[in-house]
């Protein structure tokens, strides 16, 4: 398979407007599609792709999967400067899960805690460690 680009992903959650919402409120998306069941988001940030939300009892999910809620899901996000955002979503009342911490491997980021057990983590690249880049064979 050959893919041209990533268009969006759905997560299957109890209540997708109060998910919307949130997503809107806190990250700026926009609500394009609500069916009730199934709601599709946009962000003006990131043209060409959605974050779609769809009721965790929808037919349109497979048997084996219909009815499970969100599970380990996390959605990230690139910014030009992860402490400005930091400072924002605190203002924000937004739940963290991970403080701004600075990684090895070229990142600072965070995480928070958004609705129905999705984790939203936002980084900003930042120059790798050289020791740690050659520790591990990059």
């Amino acid at each position: 398979m050959q893919t041209k680009n990533m268009v969006g992903f759905a997560l299957s959650v109890r209540d997708p407007a109060g998910c919307a919402r949130w997503f809107a409120e806190h990250f700026g998306f926009a609500v394009d599609i609500d069916l009730g069941w199934y709601v599709n988001t946009t962000s003006p940030d990131l043209a060409g792709v959605s974050l779609d939300f769809m009721a965790s009892d929808s037919e349109s999910w497979p048997e084996g999967v219909r009815g499970r809620g969100v599970s380990g899901a996390m959605v990230a996000f690139a910014v030009a400067d992860v402490d400005s955002e930091a400072e924002r979503l605190r203002e924000e009342g937004v739940d963290f899960a991970l403080e701004v911490v600075t990684e090895p491997w070229g990142q600072r980021r965070l995480q928070v805690r958004g609705p129905e057990g999705v984790v939203v983590e936002v980084l900003q690249l930042v120059e790798p460690d050289p020791v740690w880049l050659a520790a591990n064979g990059l």
